[in-house]
């Protein structure tokens, strides 16, 4: 649809940016911090790890002097539930709170909304070691941790979210690895383990809204559109397979606090239906979120399965090129869309067709958590960053918000990722995301010096501007 006159951004629309705490804050066995899944993956040699990553823990207040330069009117941050309870479930560390109670302060000072993730795939090892989410009482956990956490920060933060990325962790766990000596869970444990973190965020849900009523919390899928490879009705119906599967089954129980229909009979099937107890569809009932929050970077492209075992392509790499399942859907290329230096799929468009079908089907304010592009920025021997390639992208994704806004969807906060530099989850300091850039590579450290990035004074403008200065005129 071409309108006839362009919605502005409204006013308060939060211009922000995002980052997780174990990709962006080293510091992995300082302050009283304990052991994390991720603290306990293996690294190739010459790749990147977690334990210094971009020594935000050591440089927040400089950090955020940098975010309010740049204009931010939010940061979206994860907190480590293992710094702040080191082993998920027992005592309270003090000098890890403090921390996140000093950020928010820091944020707050400089007239920056916190927006606080839960949990971003940091499960604390203690609780992995006693079975993770597989483990019912991993639920009673999470409530305790967030409890604290509400109580702690709830003065000063009305933003939260449950949980980042349940889908990914669930579909695509090797994606984020697996500590040595330890296997992939099979399919029936994990939809357990998703079940449990399900009720967990409903609980959660329903405690925010208990102890804080002002407050605002919802769920961060990671969320795209699925485009039928052609006009065969078999593939509308592949490419719908993939999308329920991979998307609405997860939301649709966070919003709507029962299982998608599709999405629970394929379970039942498979034989990968979770174990449930009697109180659990009042759980789910009860932890309605206040609005929706995802994260986009690509759409994918589906054909029907063959049925002959080929639906699968071996790709190694991460949750948006590992595609793919028997008897359910085949990935099929796009010739419309672009791709980035590492495979991920181009496509701006998709982002408003995304935000049209999130708000068409759950009535609730969408809040964009993450999005952007990864690439080997380079500093080159003048000291800048030319990373016009990362405006290109965010320009394109900002204009299709705004037509978004157009068709009636309430967005009401974009967070691309990253503020600044992290290290990536599958390709270490090569693939950087941010617009603030962290002199150090995968192995050496340097001297960890922040550098903004030409994109950093574009998406000044962009703020000021209120999103209506989307050119490049540096």
């Amino acid at each position: 649809m071409i309108y006839q006159t362009q919605n502005s951004f409204p006013p308060g629309f939060l211009w922000g940016a995002s980052t997780s705490a174990y990709q962006v804050e080293g510091a992995w066995d300082s302050g009283g911090k304990g052991l994390s899944v991720v603290d306990m993956l293996c690294h190739p040699k010459g790749k990147a790890d977690f334990t210094v990553a971009s020594n935000h823990y050591q440089q927040m207040e400089t950090d955020v002097a940098l975010f309010a330069e740049l204009g931010l009117k939010a940061y979206r941050f994860s907190i480590a539930w293992s710094r702040v309870i080191p082993d998920g479930d027992g005592e309270v560390n003090p000098e890890g709170l403090d921390f996140y109670n000093r950020l928010v302060d820091t944020l707050l000072t400089h007239g920056i909304e916190p927006v606080v993730t839960l949990y971003h795939f940091d499960l604390p090892w203690a609780l992995e070691e006693k079975g993770g989410w597989l483990n019912r009482q991993t639920i009673n956990a999470f409530v305790n941790y967030a409890d604290v956490l509400f109580n702690t920060l709830g003065d000063r933060v009305r933003y939260w979210l449950t949980i980042n990325e349940q889908n990914t962790m669930i579909l695509h766990p090797g994606a984020i690895g697996t500590p040595p000596g330890h296997e992939l869970p099979d399919k029936k444990s994990l939809y357990q383990q998703s079940h449990h973190m399900l009720l967990a965020q409903a609980l959660v849900a329903h405690r925010c809204h208990e102890l804080l009523p002002k407050a605002k919390i919802g769920p961060a899928i990671n969320t795209t559109s699925m485009y039928a490879a052609t006009c065969r009705p078999e593939d509308a119906i592949a490419a719908h397979n993939w999308e329920t599967l991979r998307c609405w089954s997860f939301l649709d129980v966070a919003v709507h606090g029962c299982y998608n229909a599709l999405a629970l009979r394929y379970l039942q099937d498979r034989g990968y239906a979770p174990e449930t107890e009697p109180d659990d569809s009042e759980i789910l009932t009860a932890g309605r979120p206040d609005f929706v929050a995802i994260n986009y970077y690509s759409t994918a492209t589906i054909g029907a399965s063959r049925g002959d075992g080929s639906d699968v392509i071996p790709r190694a790499g991460d949750q948006q090129i590992m595609l793919g399942e028997a008897g359910v859907y085949r990935p099929e290329e796009n010739p419309y869309t672009a791709k980035t230096p590492y495979g991920w799929v181009i496509d701006p468009i998709g982002l408003r067709l995304t935000l049209r079908k999130v708000a068409e089907r759950y009535h609730l304010p969408v809040m964009i958590t993450e999005n952007g592009i990864g690439a080997p920025d380079t500093l080159a021997p003048d000291g800048t960053i030319d990373d016009g390639y990362r405006i290109d992208y965010l320009r394109k994704h900002i204009e299709q918000i705004q037509l978004a806004l157009a068709d009636g969807v309430n967005v009401i906060g974009y967070f691309p990722w990253s503020a600044i530099d992290v290290v990536s989850t599958h390709q270490g300091y090569a693939k950087r995301y941010g617009f603030i850039y962290v002199n150090r590579d995968e192995e050496a450290l340097y001297d960890l010096r922040r550098i903004p990035k030409r994109s950093f004074a574009w998406y000044q403008q962009v703020i000021v501007s209120n999103g209506q200065q989307l050119q490049d005129t540096r």
